[in-house]
């Protein structure tokens, strides 16, 4: 009898992490993430690049999307069998939505305000979704291949 054995798919993994609206929040946030995605074996470039997409968006969330006393979450999943890394950040600020790179005009000389073009580099896709009741969701995509096969 000839039988192949059925192929056998990690489970996608997520992870999720409320964190306060402050700088301290948003350094957290990126140190959380560092953690996460070395235990999942993402390999090191995706980190990398992973890394800098949660500075920036716990950065905004903690700046832009602020509400007194109103946390900001961060959200992680990776599914090995198809590649894909998806950083989410919800933040209180629905109403206070993310202009896109292209429609931004910051000033050679502003110490900020290039978030959003840094993301847009790092990312295969990035966009902003209602969270209702009057929040948002900013997410951001990374293909990648897998675990590292040199962690093993």
């Amino acid at each position: 009898m000839n039988a192949t054995a059925p192929q056998v798919f990690p489970a996608a993994r997520t992870f999720a992490q409320l964190l306060s609206s402050t700088r301290r929040g948003a350094r957290l946030a990126r140190l959380l993430a560092v953690g996460q995605l070395r235990s999942w074996e993402v390999s090191p470039g995706v980190t990398e690049q992973a890394e800098q997409i949660v500075a920036e968006l716990a950065a905004n969330a903690a700046l832009h999307g602020r509400v007194h006393s109103r946390d900001f979450r961060l959200g992680l999943s990776f599914d090995p069998a198809t590649g894909l890394l998806r950083i989410t950040v919800t933040d209180a600020r629905g109403e206070c939505l993310p202009a896109p790179p292209a429609e931004c005009e910051t000033p050679l000389d502003a110490e900020s305000g290039r978030g959003l073009l840094l993301v847009a580099a790092l990312a295969d896709r990035w966009g902003v979704e209602p969270y209702p009741p009057g929040g948002k969701t900013v997410w951001a995509d990374c293909d990648c291949e897998g675990p590292d096969p040199s962690a093993s």
